[in-house]
């Protein structure tokens, strides 16, 4: 599969256009409008959550609630566009624009991008830098997490620690529905109070915040990716979709930097053969082992920085005088950790339904199914 986004931050939509999906998957709004509410809320988001209330367009490539094996089109539109319509014109003229960014903000793209693309008004980099695009990869993310399902897979995503405080409660899926209630997407009740309290303390000061997300997904047959070549090492793959979310700054498999300071016989998972199959009592190699799914329970923790955005900005650099400046401040959230582990979720979903139809193949849903049954009946019976 492969797929491509189209859109600005403040431009009339955000396109998505997937190729690739198998035919006669049941879909439908239903099936991408909540992930993309989900990706919405999250305590210490900011106004544009107000102002936006995300739903997709289905455009192509489904009929009658299903695939037809054709190119699927999905549409965002941007609410605030109609306050930026003259802004974010096509047509030439009227320069400088309204809302010319020039005062480049340390941690975010402006600067970088104004002199790779060779902009003055950094504007031309940020409306495509911007998180905001991580609404149309929600939105192709959810297609493959309904794929997913359809093939016994299930996905859950929470946030571990938001700031220097951590989800002291372990994960568990039984928990799911106090993490998909709760503003800060934790299982851990007192937690959740103390990280309001810092977000309430880091907006007053005007600064943001960062956090540890993570994300795992239960049901994955053995030997999705491979050990042949680099590029297809699954722990690579997966790495790569996260790291190119807008601010995620680190990856691990399982708790790869705790495992990392341990002997192996505190970190290797050792193998047994009960009724029939083969088991595990642990799972220190986080559900991948050279490159490859083993079977057992995909775990993967990503650090986010905090925002680039700040309303007490740092020192920058006016790029049209070259004098001293405040960086530019552009409306933000004081945090986006909750919403982050949403997009993380979507994202790595669809590296996995990637990889499952590059194992497996098949033009057709009921095609993929077999195929992934027969794969579990064998790895049962090895």
């Amino acid at each position: 599969m492969r797929y491509l986004t189209a859109g600005e931050s403040h431009g009339p939509q955000l396109t998505a256009i997937i190729e690739g999906l198998p035919s006669q998957l049941p879909l439908g709004k239903g099936d991408i409008d909540p992930w993309l509410r989900k990706r919405q809320g999250g305590y210490g988001r900011g106004r544009r959550m107000v102002i936006e209330t995300d739903e997709a367009q289905v455009l192509s490539g489904v009929r009658a609630g299903r695939t037809t094996g054709a190119p699927v089109t999905l549409v965002i539109e941007n609410k605030d566009h109609r306050n930026w319509t003259e802004i974010m014109s096509p047509s030439p003229g009227g320069e400088p624009r309204k809302k010319a960014l020039t005062d480049a903000r340390p941690g975010h793209a402006d600067l970088t991008g104004g002199v790779k693309y060779r902009h003055k008004d950094l504007r031309d980099v940020l409306e495509r830098a911007s998180a905001r695009e991580t609404a149309a990869r929600v939105a192709v993310g959810s297609v493959a997490l309904k794929l997913l399902s359809e093939l016994g897979v299930q996905g859950a995503n929470y946030v571990a620690g938001l700031g220097e405080i951590e989800t002291r409660e372990s994960f568990s899926w039984e928990a799911l529905d106090t993490i998909e209630d709760s503003d800060l997407r934790t299982p851990d009740a007192d937690a959740a109070a103390q990280m309001r309290e810092r977000i309430d303390q880091a907006k007053k000061n005007g600064d943001t915040l960062g956090g540890i997300l993570e994300v795992r997904f239960r049901g994955l047959p053995v030997g999705l990716g491979s050990f042949v070549h680099w590029d297809r090492k699954l722990d690579g793959r997966i790495a790569q979709a996260c790291l190119s979310v807008q601010a995620m700054k680190g990856v691990e498999i399982g708790r790869a930097f705790e495992n990392a300071v341990r002997p192996g016989s505190r970190v290797h998972d050792a193998v047994y053969y009960r009724e029939g199959t083969y088991a595990r009592d642990t799972n220190g190699a986080g559900g991948l082992e050279a490159g490859m799914t083993n079977g057992e329970e995909l775990i993967v923790r990503v650090a986010m920085k905090p925002i680039a955005t700040l309303m007490k900005p740092l020192p920058t650099v006016n790029v049209v005088t070259h004098e001293a400046a405040d960086a530019a401040r552009e409306r933000s959230d004081t945090t986006a950790v909750p919403a982050a582990g949403v997009v993380l979720q979507c994202v790595i979903g669809w590296v996995l339904a990637d990889a499952m139809l590059e194992k497996f193949g098949g033009d057709t849903l009921s095609e993929l199914q077999e195929r992934v049954a027969a794969a579990r009946a064998y790895a049962q019976d090895y």
